[in-house]
């Protein structure tokens, strides 16, 4: 995130996406994705960890996204950070990305795809979306299963545009905290928001961020890894604290699992940011924690 930001100091244009209206065509169904695979636009990303899982099976036409590529260690050995823009404009484009494409992008699990989702987000891209239920959709339904090595892609022309209203960082947080002007999401599970892991044994400091509401990545999706009906989403953010008038961030231990909250408030239409960097980043930074329960 850190040099990502310098780089937009440095003159890259910023492209502003503001408004409060929910954005259409952010999570494609498995049937939708079905009807679209003979759309020339449609570039379908496998994203994962090993390009062996990809080899084991994957939809028809895919190809594979390492997360590695999109996702760095950054300042302080913090994990998934967003690297360079010039580095994510070559990464996306060796997979085919242009700035015509239609994405969507699936995994084994939502985590990885979301972040994903947040990066091209985050520069500029205006046509990405997630498959509803991933691989594992795909496969219970009985779809095309491709095996074998990732094949060669045409190199796409993309033109990123950093839109920094998609981050947050640790000063934007503080300013807003003190006067309740945003809807901090803490998505990480008990030990860790609580503080009982005593900081993932001593990795970041102790608990959460005061003020910030629990809201566990998991309780949005259900058992198969669809996302829940919409009304639910919509419900279990407002519940934590998300409204239309304020600035929804989501955070987690470094800006990964934090994406699926980031990319549930997109699909709301809240005014989504994600805070890449985390808990990581405020321990770094010698910020205060706070442990137990916060009130609303």
């Amino acid at each position: 995130m850190f040099r990502i930001l310098l780089a937009l100091s440095l003159g890259l244009a910023v492209q502003a996406q503001t408004s409060q209206s929910p954005p259409s065509g952010l999570l494609v169904s498995t049937d939708q994705l079905a009807a679209r695979m003979q759309d020339p636009a449609l570039v379908l990303l496998h994203v994962g960890d090993r390009e062996s899982t990809f080899s084991e099976g994957h939809i028809s036409g895919a190809r594979f996204l390492p997360y590695g590529a999109f996702a760095v260690n950054g300042d302080g050995d913090i994990g998934s950070e967003l690297p360079p823009i010039d580095e994510l404009k070559r990464v996306f484009e060796s997979v085919g990305v242009s700035d015509t494409s239609r994405i969507v992008l699936y995994g084994s699990s939502p985590v990885a795809a979301a972040r994903a989702f947040f990066t091209l987000d985050a520069i500029g891209h205006p046509r990405v979306a997630l498959l509803d239920g991933g691989l594992t959709a795909w496969r219970a339904e009985g779809r095309a299963i491709e095996k074998g090595e990732p094949a060669g892609a045409e190199t796409g022309r993309f033109n990123p545009r950093l839109n920094a209203e998609r981050i947050a960082d640790a000063a934007f947080i503080q300013q807003r905290l003190a006067t309740n002007g945003l809807a901090l999401l803490d998505i990480r599970p008990d030990p860790e928001y609580l503080g009982t892991d005593s900081g993932m044994g001593g990795r970041h400091a102790v608990g959460h961020i005061a003020g910030a509401q629990q809201l566990p990545w998991n309780t949005l999706v259900q058992k198969d890894g669809r996302f829940l009906p919409r009304e639910e989403l919509d419900a279990k953010l407002r519940g934590a604290g998300a409204t239309s008038g304020k600035p929804v961030v989501s955070y987690c231990m470094v800006g990964m699992r934090a994406s699926v909250a980031y990319f549930v408030a997109r699909y709301l239409g809240f005014d989504a940011r994600l805070y890449d960097g985390s808990i990581m980043d405020w321990t770094r930074r010698k910020l205060p924690t706070t442990t137990g329960r916060e009130t609303r």
